[in-house]
């Protein structure tokens, strides 16, 4: 797999909370380990279940689904 081919299809987006104004500044620390931002996803689905991700999110028994292939 070429991982520049990957990393053009990956977009980072924000919600209504004030994230946008501190992203910048922090995103290089968060991705080198400097900074670990805490736990993010709290449903885990593979890649085939991205419905049942995507219900339990509907359902709020999800906050937010990781896909993982």
């Amino acid at each position: 797999m070429n991982f520049g081919t990957v990393m053009r299809n990956i977009t980072l987006t924000g919600g209504v909370a004030p994230a946008g104004a501190h992203i910048e500044g922090l995103m290089p620390d968060i991705l080198s380990g400097t900074i670990q931002p805490g736990m993010v996803f709290d449903h885990t689905v593979a890649l085939d279940d991205v419905a049942v991700g995507y219900r339990a999110m509907a359902d709020r028994t999800a906050l937010r689904v990781l896909i993982r292939s």
